[in-house]
This record gives C-alpha cells, sequence and structure tokens, in this order.
C-alpha cells in the first residue's frame, strides 16, 4: 500500500517499511506514533483527509541533521559579511503498518 502523510506542515509519500525524517517529534527511540492526516491511499483521495486511515510507525533515531551554512551579503559593503550554522533537529521514523 501507498499513501501519502501530512507531518509538521509536509507532505510524505510512504510505503511500508519506508523510512523518512520529520520534524522534530516528542517521542523516544522505540516508542509507536500513529498518523491521522492521511491525504491519499493508493488511487483513493481525501477532502482533505481520509477517514478511518491511518499510518503507523516506529521511531528509529532522533538526532540532528548536517550543518547548513548561512551566509548573509551585502554588496559594496564589507563590513557586513557574516556566516552563521544551523542544525535542524529531526526523528527518523520507519513506517510498519498502513490501514484503511
Amino acid at each position: 500500500m501507498n499513501a501519502v502523510i501530512k507531518v509538521g506542515g509536509k507532505q510524505y509519500y510512504v510505503t511500508e517499511g519506508s523510512e523518512i525524517f520529520v520534524e522534530k517529534l516528542n517521542a523516544t527511540e522505540g516508542d509507536q506514533v500513529e498518523f491521522n492526516q492521511v491525504l491519499m491511499l493508493d488511487s483513493k483521495v481525501g477532502s482533505p483527509y481520509l477517514t478511518g486511515a491511518t499510518v503507523s510507525g516506529e521511531v528509529v533515531k532522533n538526532g540532528k541533521q548536517r550543518k547548513i551554512r548561512i551566509f548573509k551579503y551585502k554588496s559594496k559593503s564589507r563590513a557586513n559579511r557574516r556566516t552563521q550554522g544551523h542544525r535542524q533537529p529531526y526523528t527518523k521514523i520507519r513506517i510498519t503498518k498502513i490501514s484503511a
């Protein structure tokens, strides 16, 4: 089965056994999570969500992604060059079950 779910304001295309990286959730490793905001299941499309459809998964890992370099620059002004860095936290989830 294939599904499109909404997590943290983003949409993810998932199948059973796939692993996705989502915005950080308040769950520890090994916890079971369930997503009720299913937008599409195989060929059925919800408006906006399908009723009775759920996607279950297991939290594999919580961590931080690699550092993103942010460079701020104003042309013709040497005083305003600066760099910043940012590491976005994530939660890695393995999809275990898709049910309708």
